[in-house]
C-alpha cells in the first residue's frame, strides 16, 4: 500500500490532482493547523495561490481525549457527533466547558499564526481545505460549515489519506473531495507517513510568512516591468 514519506510528500501529490485549479483566479488554499499547513503549502506552492489557516480544535471526550465528540471553527461554529454524544454520555455542562477551554486556545492560535495579518476574505471565491488526514471527519466538517457561512464559490476538501466512509459522507457536503487513500483497513493517519513528526508552532508561522511574502512578490511583478 502507498506510502507518503512526509507532509511535504502528500501536499506535492494532492497538488497534482488539483492542477486544473492553478488556471483559475483568487484561489484560496486554507490549512487546518497544525499538521495541513505544510501539506497546504506544497498546494499552493505548485498552484501559485494564496495560504492561510483556518483554525479548527476537537472537542474531546472528558477522560477520552482522543475520540472527539465533535469540534468548533472560527466565527462560533460547532459541529457535534450526537452519535458519540449519547454512547459516550457526554453531559451538557461537559460539552459546555470543553467547548469553552477549546475556544480559548483557538483564539489564542490564531493570534500566534496570523500575528497582524487579517483573515482573508473567503466570498467569491475557489476554496480548498486541507489537512494533512482524516478520521472521523468531525474537524473537517466544522471547517467546512464555517467557511460556508462566509459564501465562497466553491468548496474543496483535500487529505493524503482517510476511511472511505468519512470520504463519501463529506464529498456530500462539498464541490469536489480530493483523498488520495482511502483504506478499508483504518489504522489512523499516522500508520500511512514514513515520518509523521508532529508540526511546530514555529514551522507553521515560517510557512505561512514565507507563502505571503510569495504572493506579495507576485502581485508586485507586473507594476515593475
Amino acid at each position: 500500500m502507498l506510502t507518503f514519506r512526509d507532509r511535504r510528500d502528500a501536499g506535492r501529490r494532492l497538488a497534482t490532482r488539483l492542477a486544473g485549479y492553478a488556471a483559475e483566479p483568487d484561489v484560496l488554499v486554507l490549512a487546518l493547523p497544525r499538521g495541513g499547513v505544510p501539506v497546504a503549502a506544497e498546494i499552493a506552492r505548485v498552484l501559485g495561490a494564496e495560504l492561510d489557516v483556518f483554525l479548527v480544535r476537537k472537542l474531546g471526550v472528558p477522560g477520552y481525549p482522543e475520540l472527539a465528540f465533535g469540534a468548533i471553527a472560527s466565527d462560533g461554529v460547532r459541529v457535534l457527533n450526537d452519535d458519540v454524544v449519547s454512547t459516550m454520555r457526554v453531559t451538557p455542562e461537559a460539552i459546555e466547558a470543553v467547548t469553552s477551554a477549546e475556544r480559548q486556545t483557538l483564539e489564542r492560535r490564531e493570534r500566534e499564526y496570523r500575528g497582524d495579518r487579517p483573515r482573508p476574505d473567503i466570498q467569491g471565491r475557489t476554496v480548498i481545505l486541507v489537512d494533512d488526514g482524516l478520521a472521523t471527519g468531525a474537524t473537517m466538517r466544522a471547517a467546512i460549515e464555517a467557511v460556508r457561512r462566509q459564501q465562497p464559490r466553491r468548496i474543496v476538501v483535500a487529505v493524503p489519506v482517510a476511511p472511505p466512509e468519512t470520504c463519501r459522507e463529506l464529498a456530500a457536503q462539498v464541490d469536489e473531495m480530493v483523498c488520495l487513500l482511502t483504506p478499508a483497513a483504518f489504522f489512523g493517519v499516522s500508520a500511512w507517513y514514513d515520518d509523521f513528526s508532529q508540526t511546530t508552532d514555529f514551522e507553521v508561522r515560517e510557512l505561512l510568512e514565507s507563502a505571503a511574502k510569495d504572493v506579495r512578490r507576485k502581485t508586485q511583478e507586473p507594476r515593475d516591468r
